[in-house]
């Protein structure tokens, strides 16, 4: 297929959207473990139960069934909120439909969490805001057994077959224990680049702020592992597919070609899921046919198909500062957080988004933060390591942190709808240099226990 067919493909499918005249609005997405206080396996049957109870006390309709009829998502069409469960029947999410004002979101996601905490807890189970469930070595990883999420369970499996620079991990099923916030936010066209570089470049205060995705047992060393379960899995096996933008993008055209060189790893035919070894878009189209293999009911079989222009539908990046076909930048890299504070992350972004310029003059004046040689993403995964490098003044990075946060404060005050309270939890954090990871660390080493934990970061106000 001829290059030029492919990059007017994806202009359309990427970059169209954000020309369209709109009101700017923002999409909250908020994944969360679900731990048995029993320190057993989470009883399935008892999601299905709360699945049942909450279609019929919030009138959604189910919009997803798995093999074996369980419903693992439900959608109210009045709001577009979805209620659903990510890879697994471990981890529940919650899909605040787009609005303008976080309050009225988080009414919502309020009104949610107390009727499913409540549930849960006639058997003992909860939810809890963490990045990765704790009883993660206990539960069952099982996929749900629908086509999306038993393709994707073959995809992580398949790294065995392969090789990575860094080595791959031995967690094929992170995602059935890992739990993150995300928020998409409409963006203009004429802003794009400029926002995507400025939030990329945002990173490594992120982590500091956010972190709170903890393996104490395997992976002691670092506060944010959902970077490196992303990274070195086969979500990871082309590099552009994931984490950060490693060169600022000066044009357009530069994020058009950065998309072009992402990597597609599955479509669909005839109603199924087709996974191949991850290809780049271009090379992927150059291509008359390609072998790949699909779940026929009972085995996997191999298949030959030939690339269509339709198979963009199916091109999944993870990037930190994701361009997505509604015209919206999704920020995927924080953790899910403690649920009195799960708006942390939406106001944060929502708030700066109003301030780039502000914020970009902010940083140009911080260069001392990116010193030596260190980059934007190796600060981040410093950071994540809960190292500060010894050429960052604690002070300064304390001041930073605030000034940043005061900038989203005054863009919450900006956008008019009294959202500035959202941000208090986050000056503490930055005051102390501290994040729920951290604090959870340093509650086990107070031993306290897992379950105490738990319960205190499952507590929603």
């Amino acid at each position: 297929m001829d290059e030029t067919v492919v990059f007017k493909a994806l202009y359309d499918r990427y970059i169209t959207p954000t020309k369209a005249k709109r009101d700017r609005y923002l999409g909250i997405e908020i994944e969360m473990p679900i731990v048995n206080y029993n320190g057993t396996p989470v009883d399935f049957s008892v999601v299905h139960k709360l699945t049942e109870a909450f279609a019929a006390r919030f009138h959604m309709h189910p919009d997803g069934t798995d093999d074996e009829g369980h419903i693992y998502s439900l959608k109210d069409n009045r709001t577009g909120d979805i209620f659903s469960y990510d890879c697994s029947y471990n981890n529940l999410e919650l899909s605040l439909g787009k609005g303008k004002d976080i309050n009225q979101l988080y009414k919502r996601f309020k009104l949610y969490c107390f009727f499913i905490q409540n549930f849960l807890a006639l058997y003992r189970h909860t939810l809890t805001g963490m990045g990765i469930n704790p009883n993660r070595k206990i539960n069952r990883h099982v996929p749900i057994l629908n086509e999306r999420y038993r393709m994707l369970f073959h995809h992580l499996t398949s790294y065995e077959n392969y090789t990575h620079p860094e080595g791959f991990h031995s967690y094929p099923d992170f995602g059935m224990f890992c739990s993150a916030s995300q928020v998409q936010i409409d963006v203009e066209h004429s802003k794009l680049v400029d926002t995507i570089n400025l939030f990329s470049m945002l990173e490594p205060v992120k982590a500091l702020l956010f972190s709170n995705s903890v393996m104490p047992e395997e992976e002691g060393g670092l506060l944010c592992v959902r970077d490196m379960l992303w990274e070195n899995s086969m979500q990871g096996y082309n590099p552009k597919n994931i984490g950060m933008f490693e060169e600022t993008l000066k044009t357009e055209s530069d994020l058009l070609h950065y998309i072009a060189g992402t990597s597609i790893y599955c479509t669909m035919r005839n109603g199924r899921y087709v996974n191949f070894k991850p290809v780049p878009v271009l090379q992927y189209f150059k291509n008359p046919s390609l072998t790949g293999e699909f779940w026929n009911g009972t085995e996997y079989e191999a298949v030959t198909i030939e690339p269509d222009l339709s198979d963009l539908e199916h091109l999944r990046t993870f990037k930190f500062e994701d361009l997505t076909y509604r015209g919206t930048i999704e920020f995927r890299s924080c953790c899910c957080q403690p649920l009195s504070e799960s708006m942390t992350v939406a106001a944060f972004h929502a708030g700066l988004f109003e301030m780039t310029s502000e914020l970009n003059h902010l940083l140009s004046r911080s260069r001392w933060l990116f010193q030596k040689d260190i980059t934007p993403s190796r600060l981040r995964k410093t950071f994540c390591s809960c190292i500060i490098p010894p050429h960052i003044s604690r002070l300064e990075l304390k001041e930073l942190l605030l000034r940043i946060l005061h900038l989203a404060k005054e863009g919450l005050k900006r956008r008019g709808y009294r959202e500035e309270w959202f941000l208090e939890p986050l000056y503490e954090r930055a005051k102390q240099l501290t994040n729920p990871a951290k604090q959870y660390i340093c509650g086990l080493h107070n031993d306290i226990p897992v379950n105490e934990l738990v319960r205190r970061y499952a507590v929603i106000d």
